[in-house]
């Protein structure tokens, strides 16, 4: 697989604009090694969106997939060293839990003015492990674990205590119709709503829920149901950022989805690791850009 090669449709949308780039790369690290999500595939395209803009610098630390794994001993990321962590690490299904020593190292990362981009389904992880779910605010957990956030169809959002509904889940993927709130730095410019593919909505995800910033949402599929739901929040943490989405669904056995390759989800991710590193958010609004009518899916070469 060449993730590149279906990235070579933005190469030269980002050349003129890479080359007037005065700063510095912003220096990333993404954390993965074990998910029951597809985490090689995921980092390689997340890798390859971040490297098509010229705008980062970007590392990869891989945990020990086991939880008997003696490398646990020795890995020990410098998550200091970066400006943004995206962590990919998913510990559903009995996976492993990070080292004290590095849990410790990620909270205060975090707290001393650190970006984290919590992928997909890292919003799943790490059950327990509060300081985790505070940065999160809105986790894959069980209904009575904590607060979930609905938005009305007025737009309004509506806190729902634990034991209220049901626990965190979503329906079928699909095209879904993904709508923002306002004119923040990750979503400025770009249009009021659009249709992202292959992508899931979760509904009742729960947690903490404070310092949550809803920034957009969309309609969950699950027959009966049918309410609007967070899909993009940031959780101010300490003097950090973190920034979670749904976006980004990388399954098992899939080849280059079209979850990856949405025009708006390419868009949005180096847009959100430029606001997570406190920096201006200078990636341009493509041309391809979908609208309400059409998912806007780029093609493979080569």
């Amino acid at each position: 697989m060449k993730p590149r090669s279906w990235l070579s449709v933005i190469g030269i949308f980002f050349l003129s604009f890479n080359l007037f780039a005065a700063d510095s790369p912003i220096r990333v690290l993404i954390v993965d090694g074990f998910s029951n999500h597809d985490w090689q595939q995921t980092t390689s395209l997340i890798r390859g969106i971040l490297d098509s803009t010229g705008q980062f610098d970007v590392s990869v630390s891989t945990a020990p997939a086991t939880t008997n794994d003696p490398a646990w001993s020795t890995w020990r990321p410098k998550f200091s060293a970066y400006d943004v962590v995206i962590q990919t690490c998913n510990d559903i299904n009995h996976g492993p839990m990070w080292p004290e020593a590095v849990k410790k190292d990620f909270s205060a990362y975090v707290i001393n003015g650190g970006g984290v981009y919590i992928f997909h389904s890292a919003e799943n992880a790490f059950v327990g492990w509060k300081e985790y779910e505070r940065m999160v605010g809105l986790c894959w957990r069980k209904a009575s674990y904590g607060t979930a956030i609905r938005v009305n169809e007025d737009g309004t959002l509506t806190r729902i205590p634990p034991d209220v509904g049901g626990g965190t889940s979503h329906g079928t993927r699909g095209d879904v119709l993904v709508t923002r709130f306002a004119d923040d730095p990750i979503h400025a410019g770009l249009p009021h709503s659009w249709l992202s593919p292959d992508m899931e909505v979760y509904y009742y995800a729960r947690g903490p829920a404070e310092e949550v910033t809803v920034l957009a949402y969309a309609r969950d599929s699950k027959p009966g149901q049918g309410m609007l739901w967070p899909v993009e929040w940031t959780v101010a943490y300490g003097q950090g950022r973190v920034y979670v989405s749904t976006y980004g669904h990388v399954w098992k056995g899939d080849v280059q989805p079209p979850s990856m390759r949405c025009a708006a989800v390419q868009t949005i991710i180096p847009r959100a690791v430029q606001w997570l590193a406190k920096k201006p958010v200078t990636i341009p609004v493509p041309p391809d850009f979908p609208g309400t009518n059409t998912v806007s899916v780029r093609p493979i070469h080569g």
